[in-house]
């Protein structure tokens, strides 16, 4: 027996479905999880945390991620990193999953995106599992029981992981599909249960909606001064990079770990939970989000575990490297009760470079910092995508290509005029390798990253002595307190001076093709910031 609010007559009234089984409207999380657990889409692990493997596909699956191509948004959608497809081929793909979806139960979570009021969005998920509802639970912010009853979405999201698309009559590449409609409002998912689909759906739908409200959506983390949250700084990066981790620093109040936006009153969360990377994860070095893993109600998702004691193996990948748990941000003990801040102060961009070529933290100009916004260069890290092993350099703009509906430079350009208008210092931090590249090297210590952004935070790295890096054109401190200036000059910790030379010319070069695509697009003082 599944204990929750059922609607009475079987249907979703988004659109008008009925003969589906029951409907589990908007149940809590206890509710969900002895769902969950009941259903055995996972078991009960210890604290009450959900455990649960993802299938198949243990990360996103960009490749089989579409947008239907309408006059609405023929002209404003980036269609070179979005794949179109078209408008009959989406009708029947939603009718042929509204009627998979017959006889099925079916669980509905109506959720806020955005702590903002202003610019939140109204988004309802409909899935066929449990525990997809919990983890959006999480992920985005949870209306007051009254708000619900006046709740109207805006924006509706089914996701049917049993459902499989057929590519000739759906308009899709593989039996995998993420289709997303501007038109009708609507994202249908099908044949994965990868659970951060889902929220980088909705990630996305706000990638196109705000710019054109003069807001800037960020693939970024963002905390501010304890007592003091006109004092923020936002940390974009890929994941892997260090947004979680270095967020949430406990000298600091923890705005939220991955989504936001900029708006004239500042910036705002559009979640209310984090997702965090647990391989490897140190319980003394991130002492909070480890113990977020015996938390009741955390989803901990493709953690291998002790089937007698259920004990987590935090280093075991033989499912994924890309193991994570999802909790609400009330689980971090300084995190900001109302997840806004005012204008960042710092502007970080955090960078994993597996060539062991860039420094570990740089200051940019403006100009600077649109250019490598725009260049958004970093390593894919492994199992955050298919197919990902090791880490792979790449260029992806904006710091998260895959979720940037808009060609890069609306993002670009609204980010410069804020950067400009709130005087803003702009920071690239290399979280990557040290000393030689992947293979070679090693991981940049995260307790000098740590000490560097203090240091830039507090505003003391303001009064050191800088350098001109001759590759990159940007300003490198000669020295900062607690971090060993070996570290500071990437050349001197390469036992091969000219092997870095080399590996530097070859990463000018790269930078300098890959920017070549904007160049059509950006101002002077832009092009007059980019190197090679």
């Amino acid at each position: 027996m599944i204990h929750g609010r059922v609607n009475p007559d079987h249907s979703i009234d988004a659109f008008g479905i009925s003969g589906t089984g029951n409907v589990y409207c908007n149940m809590i999380e206890p509710a969900l999880v002895e769902a969950a657990v009941s259903r055995g889409e996972g078991k009960l692990g210890l604290g009450g945390a959900f455990l649960c493997a993802t299938g198949q596909f243990t990360g996103r699956s960009p490749k089989d991620k579409f947008v239907v191509r309408t006059p609405l948004v023929e002209d404003t959608v980036w269609w070179e990193n979005n794949a179109p497809m078209a408008s009959d081929a989406f009708a029947r793909l939603k009718a042929d999953m509204l009627a998979h979806m017959q006889d099925r139960d079916l669980f509905v979570q109506d959720l806020y995106a955005g702590a903002d009021p202003e610019h939140r969005l109204d988004v309802r998920m409909v899935s066929e599992l449990a525990w997809h509802g919990l983890f959006m639970r999480h992920m985005l912010r949870r209306p007051s029981r009254e708000d619900l009853n006046t709740f109207v979405p805006e924006w509706t999201i089914i996701n049917l992981p049993s459902f499989k698309a057929d590519p000739a009559k759906h308009g899709c590449r593989t039996e995998t599909v993420i289709a997303l409609n501007f038109d009708e409002k609507t994202v249908l998912i099908g044949n994965t249960g990868y659970a951060g689909e889902n929220k980088k759906a909705v990630f996305t739908i706000l990638n196109y909606i705000l710019p054109g409200k003069g807001v800037m959506a960020m693939h970024c983390s963002a905390n501010h001064a304890i007592g003091n949250p006109q004092d923020a700084a936002v940390f974009f990066g890929l994941s892997g990079t260090g947004k979680t981790t270095l967020s949430a620093a406990p000298d600091r109040t923890l705005i939220g770990d991955d989504e936001h936006g900029w708006s004239d009153r500042g910036i705002f969360n559009f979640e209310g939970g984090c997702y965090a990377k647990t391989i490897n994860l140190d319980p003394r070095a991130e002492p909070e989000i480890y113990a977020t893993t015996s938390r009741f109600a955390t989803v901990v998702e493709n953690m291998v575990f002790d089937p007698e004691t259920l004990v987590l193996d935090f280093a075991d990948n033989s499912l994924t490297d890309n193991t994570r748990c999802a909790y609400p941000l009330d689980a971090i003990s300084n995190a900001s009760e109302t997840s806004l801040g005012g204008h960042p102060k710092n502007v970080v961009m955090l960078t994993c470079d597996a060539y062991g070529v860039l420094p570990p933290i740089a200051r940019l100009t403006p100009a600077q910092a649109m250019y490598h916004f725009l260049s958004g260069f970093t390593s894919k890290v492994a199992g955050t995508e298919r197919g990902i092993t090791e880490p792979q350099p790449t260029f992806s703009t904006c710091f998260g290509a895959p979720f940037m509906p808009r060609r890069p430079e609306v993002y670009g350009k609204l980010l410069q005029a804020k950067i400009l208008e709130q005087g803003a210092t702009c920071w690239l931090v290399n979280t990557g390798w040290t000393g030689g590249a992947y293979g070679t090297g090693k991981r940049m210590p995260i307790k000098a990253t740590r000490a560097l952004l203090t240091a830039a935070l507090d505003g003391s790295l303001a009064t050191a002595e800088f350098r001109r890096d001759p590759n990159f054109g940007f300003d490198v401190p000669v020295a900062v307190h607690d971090v060993d200036s070996t570290l500071l000059n990437p050349r001197d910790t390469w036992a091969d001076t000219a092997a870095y030379d080399a590996q530097a010319r070859k990463l000018v070069a790269m930078f300098s093709k890959n920017f070549d695509q904007y160049v059509p697009f950006i101002d002077d003082d832009v092009k007059a910031a980019a190197i090679g």
